[in-house]
């Protein structure tokens, strides 16, 4: 049974939220003070949807203007500053894809289906053999913070393949191509792929 819900989304240029990583956010405009009070009042999450053209550069409809996939953001901690704006950190939760945008509040939202990662067919081994390889190319590409990334690093594949994206290198539209992939092997391999060759070569 797919898992519909209508969500509030707070759209973010360039950013890619990931399960299990946390976010620290500065809310300061209107519509998102609104936001952040409807999510406080339901205990409800709200969604983190990457913006992939800024108004300057095209004159489409915001909704237009924002992916149809993002990440549940579950409210961590809100501080509450005498200016009105507050700062927060919110966590990652499962991905969804959006099925209708809806403008009837100050802020964005949207009829949203939750999108977990589909079972892999070469099972949990193969996902664990290829977060081991992951770790390691991440940590020849950064040798000055080896020691820090290997403690910091999870031993759980889905929560290593969060890392490693928040870790390498990569634009908005990459990381939104691994929050895209269909299975956590499939993710894991398209991470690996994305490693810098200079640290590949040494695999």
């Amino acid at each position: 049974m797919t898992h519909r819900m209508a969500l509030p989304l707070f759209p973010l240029p360039n950013l890619v939220l990931f399960p299990a990583v946390a976010l620290p956010l500065y809310v300061f405009e209107e519509r998102y003070r609104a936001l952040l009070r409807d999510v406080q009042s339901s205990g409800e999450p709200f969604g983190i949807v990457r913006v992939l053209a800024a108004s300057q550069t095209s004159d489409r409809p915001f909704q237009e203007r924002v992916s149809r996939v993002g990440t549940l953001a579950h409210l961590h901690q809100a501080q509450l500053h005498d200016d009105g704006t507050s700062t927060i950190v919110v966590v990652g939760g499962e991905r969804f894809e959006v099925e209708e945008f809806h403008t009837d509040h100050p802020y964005l939202s949207a009829d949203v289906r939750l999108w977990p990662l589909e079972r892999d067919p070469l099972g949990e081994e193969a996902a664990q053999a290829s977060a081991r390889h992951l770790l390691s190319s991440v940590l020849r590409l950064r040798p000055e913070d080896a020691q820090e990334l290997r403690q910091a690093a999870p031993d759980d594949p889905l929560l290593l393949a969060s890392f490693a994206a928040n870790v390498l290198p990569l634009d908005g539209a990459q990381r939104e191509e691994v929050l895209r992939a269909p299975t956590l092997l499939d993710r894991l391999e398209l991470l690996l792929g994305m490693v810098p060759s200079s640290a590949k070569l040494m695999n």
